[in-house]
């Protein structure tokens, strides 16, 4: 039903109103008695060799739903229902923020990518806090925060811990995105200083509390490796929890093969879809080698398969995260990568079984003392034919 009927009127529009209908059409469904049961039903999995354990959290699954997609928290249970592990609402700012005028999210169909210059539009804190009051029993949540638009770069750290405590009691976990268009002023936004003024009082503030709320930090892809390095050198040395690795790129636009026409037409936008895929990649491998695989890691950016996130794990990351690949393979895509995974795992322990002491004793060790093998020839028994005559036996 969905790619006969709904995934053409979906495309069949602009990018921001299908979203709007997306999100209203999950809404919907979550007033629906058993609606999220449904959804569930159809598009979730459970399995134990999905279930993931990070920075002291539980997850079902390690597929997550990145920020972006539900910005103000308007459909947390419902996108859970849909199979996702975890779900990560933001960019949230403090103060609502209309964002760059429209148009300003392009499809580009032929290279399944997404131009994105929406500015961080957000009803902020307030109306996410009103959301949020509903709860998400079930679903783990992640709260991307950023400062708004017009805060000075000096006043940054307010608008991030304002966000902070406000939000505390509501996530699971917390992600400080300073890679978005609004909070990278110049070379320095990731210098080392730059980091720990916006972080430290995040710290500060969460060792005051009784509950523990992990923190990550959103990096973006067009980092040089030196900016990785010094990133992950704040990760090693401070109380930060990992690194969401990556937002969308502005530098990715090589070997498109969208027009450059057509591109000219769109202007300018982070890109997101096929074209981050290896850099997400080689960025998540890079943090884990530095931090000897021993902090998190969020895999996002360019995850548009089953094998792409595969690939993403086995860089280093403990948990992915899916945007433009959600978009263009519909609601079954949470379902598919999962679906790999399980087939990966159990791949994994047939060839682990194959290789185990006990299976090449089975298969190709000598016999034991005491035992036959089943092909060893047999010594002659004599029968009662060929046996020699033996005395009778008297009573």
């Amino acid at each position: 039903m969905y790619r006969k009927l709904i995934e053409p009127l979906l495309f069949s529009l602009t990018i921001e109103r299908a979203h709007r209908i997306v999100l209203l059409l999950l809404r919907v469904m979550g007033l629906i008695p058993g609606g999220r049961w449904l959804l569930h039903r159809c598009y979730g999995v459970s399995h134990p060799v999905l279930e993931r354990e990070v920075f002291g959290i539980r997850f079902p699954n390690p597929i997550g739903l990145a920020a972006g997609f539900d910005r103000n928290g308007e459909a947390v249970r419902e996108f859970g229902a849909l199979g996702f592990g975890f779900v990560e609402i933001g960019t949230v700012t403090p103060r609502p923020q209309e964002g760059n005028p429209r148009p300003r999210v392009f499809r580009l169909p032929k290279d399944h990518a997404i131009v994105n210059r929406i500015g961080i539009a957000n009803r902020g804190l307030d109306a996410t806090v009103r959301y949020l009051r509903r709860g998400h029993e079930g679903v783990i949540l992640g709260c991307n925060i950023g400062k708004n638009t017009d805060t000075p770069a000096a006043q940054a750290p307010a608008d991030y811990l304002k966000l902070f405590r406000s939000l505390y009691q509501y996530a699971d976990y917390f992600t400080v995105n300073i890679s978005c268009d609004n909070a990278c002023h110049d070379a320095r936004t990731y210098t080392k200083e730059h980091l720990l003024e916006i972080l430290n009082p995040l710290f500060d503030f969460r060792r005051g509390q009784s509950d523990y709320r992990p923190i990550m930090l959103k990096i973006s892809p067009d980092l040089t490796d030196c900016e990785i390095d010094t990133v992950t050198e704040v990760l090693t040395s401070s109380p930060l929890d990992g690194i969401v690795a990556t937002n969308g790129s502005h530098a990715c636009r090589r070997g498109l093969q969208t027009s450059r026409e057509s591109l000219d037409k769109i202007g300018s936008g982070r890109l997101s879809g096929p074209p981050l895929t290896q850099r997400a990649v080689e960025i998540v491998r890079r943090i884990h080698a530095l931090s000897g695989g021993t902090y998190p890691i969020i895999g996002s950016g360019g995850v548009m398969t089953p094998e792409d996130a595969l690939a993403m794990l086995e860089a280093g990351a403990d948990l992915v995260q899916v945007y433009t690949g959600y978009v263009y393979n519909g609601p079954e895509f949470v379902r598919t990568i999962c679906d790999a995974l399980i087939a990966a795992e159990t791949r994994k322990a047939c060839r682990i079984d194959k290789e185990s002491p006990a299976a090449e004793a089975a298969s190709g060790s000598p016999a034991s003392p005491g035992t036959e093998s089943p092909e060893s020839p047999q010594p002659d028994t004599p029968t009662a034919e060929s046996a020699p005559d033996t005395p009778a036996t008297t009573a």
